[in-house]
């Protein structure tokens, strides 16, 4: 049976000069947050740990926009030991999808730097979400996921930056575009879908919609 883990990941920023021989680390992991879609595209489970920095302590500007504490990663796992669980709790024949490829590349370095070893999917079977997305809109435009799930016509959590939050939200897209030969859009789009139009118009456009929707 096939199933599906969406993936996300928060970081902070290291210290500049946090190199080791010719390898630099620009971000350490925070947060691992990750959902189990079935062969439905169903949620069956969720993961979630912070990742205890080794060289980065959080800063205001982390904690504004992740709401992560330097309290929340004190005791947590250290990289190697949150990777190990995360790696323990998903499927051996998992797919693993995440929000760019971003994520899959901060694993990969933040192992590197660090002289981890622990069995993770290999890359190759990662799947790039936000560009399934650029090839269902039959364009090369880089959509951010809060754009994407506005015009996919999907209802979400907008606490953003929350790995477990922003991970939910990828599966709530991902399972729409497996589920659609022919994405769906929200109605309002193509309303405002010109080249002289900007996402931001769309955004408020939408807003103002859910709020009118609310009130009803």
């Amino acid at each position: 049976m096939s199933s599906y883990v969406i993936m996300d990941l928060e970081m902070c920023r290291t210290p500049k000069g946090t190199k080791r021989d010719n390898l630099y680390l620009k971000n350490e992991l925070i947060q691992i947050g990750a959902v189990l879609l079935d062969d439905k595209f169903e949620e069956v489970d969720t993961f979630m740990t912070y990742v205890s920095p080794q060289y980065s302590r959080i800063t205001p500007v982390i904690q504004k926009l992740t709401g992560i504490t330097q309290k929340d990663v004190t005791s947590a796992p250290k990289f190697e030991e949150a990777l190990k669980k995360f790696a323990d709790w998903m499927p051996a024949d998992a797919t693993v999808i995440t929000w760019s490829e971003n994520d899959a590349c901060q694993i990969v370095n933040e192992s590197e730097y660090k002289n981890v070893s622990v069995e993770h999917q290999d890359l190759d079977n990662w799947i790039d979400c936000q560009k399934t997305f650029s090839d269902k809109m039959h364009t090369e435009k880089v959509y951010r996921l809060s754009e994407a799930l506005s015009i996919a016509d999907i209802w979400y959590d907008e606490d953003f930056h929350d790995a477990l939050v922003d991970a939910r939200n990828t599966g709530l897209l991902f399972a729409k575009m497996q589920r659609e030969d022919e994405l769906v859009l929200n109605p309002y789009y193509d309303m405002v879908n010109s080249e002289e139009t900007t996402y931001n118009t769309f955004a408020n456009l939408l807003g103002n919609c859910r709020y009118a929707t609310a009130l009803i």
